[in-house]
């Protein structure tokens, strides 16, 4: 059996600082461990010392190269995140007399935006609803309206999933959200989102009393009058999506970004869609709204020196 190297007894010691210091969560120190001592099992497959002071950048390159064709590249910051926290400890507390890690650099992942659904496809999954023949007249009238309600107001599935009945303030074509960390944010409500609602108010009202445990509160009820889950918005938004613009993969995420989209296109200014969506910085508005190539180019025709040049006919 293997003695312990002195590479195991500093993988220990950076742990024990994880939990005890850090207060990491369990889990979060064990994917830490766990990758460690993948690069101690490499360490030793290569006959170099097993331990902190010795190994250099070219030793840490290898373990890593090695990783690549068989990782993604958001695993792949994990493991890098991993060795230059685990170095970076170490160098800290005086247990090794130079930093190899310093110099490793992270693989950059491509930020992908959400499908989104073009204005002719949102219109076709709002019509989807009423021309329904399988659904009882409540459930459909309840559907166009949670539709309306999440591309009208960009909620996310869980903040519309969480909407109360006196979220609701028709008087003022306003609802009100509760966002991640429980932070508020009051939205309006477009004309349409506002009708739809004003609409299903009724069929929720005999949702509610044909059910022996109705959830009073709740805005969104299920046909037996329970508050309907994220899962259950998720399916009502597929359902529609494949019925009425052959779009099986839509999420309510999408209908967000759809949201966000359209009124970016339409002239909205991005602080503006930050306020509406509860985004806490704007690089993240930045990142989930598509700005299309007509409204940029419309952009371009309306500022650029050049281009007013040759509308003048210069």
């Amino acid at each position: 059996m293997r003695a312990t190297d002195p590479l195991d007894q500093q993988i220990d010691a950076f742990a024990q600082y994880l939990a005890d210091e850090r207060r990491s969560s369990p889990r979060t120190v064990e994917t830490y461990v766990r990758d460690l001592r993948s690069f101690r099992d490499y360490v030793r497959e290569e006959g170099l010392p097993a331990d902190a002071r010795t190994l250099d950048i070219v030793a840490l390159r290898g373990f890593l190269s090695g990783l690549f064709r068989s990782n993604q590249a958001s695993t792949m910051k994990k493991k890098v995140s991993a060795i230059r926290s685990f170095f970076r400890f170490l160098r800290k507390r005086e247990m090794i007399d130079r930093n190899p890690a310093a110099g490793l650099r992270s693989p950059k992942i491509g930020k992908s935006l959400p499908r989104f659904l073009t204005v002719d496809q949102a219109f076709r999954v709002m019509g989807s609803p009423p021309k329904e023949t399988e659904r009882a007249e409540p459930l459909k009238v309840r559907d166009l309206a949670l539709l309306e309600t999440l591309y009208g107001t960009g909620a996310r599935v869980g903040e519309l999933a969480s909407m109360n009945l006196d979220h609701c303030d028709f008087t003022e074509s306003v609802v009100r959200v509760l966002g991640k960390g429980g932070k508020e944010r009051i939205v309006p409500l477009g004309k349409s989102s506002a009708e739809a609602l004003l609409a299903y108010l009724p069929e929720r009202g005999r949702l509610l009393t044909r059910a022996k445990h109705g959830d009073v509160d709740a805005l969104w009820l299920s046909r037996t009058g329970s508050r309907l889950s994220v899962r259950q918005v998720q399916n009502i938004v597929r359902r529609h999506g494949t019925l009425g613009a052959g779009r099986g993969d839509l999420h309510p995420h999408a209908m967000r970004h759809t949201c966000a989209t359209h009124l970016l296109d339409a002239g909205a200014d991005l602080r503006s869609i930050q306020e509406l969506l509860g985004h806490s910085s704007l690089s993240t508005t930045q990142r989930y709204t598509h700005v299309s190539m007509d409204r940029l180019m419309e952009v371009y025709d309306k500022a650029h020196p050049l281009a007013r040049e040759k509308a003048d006919g210069g």
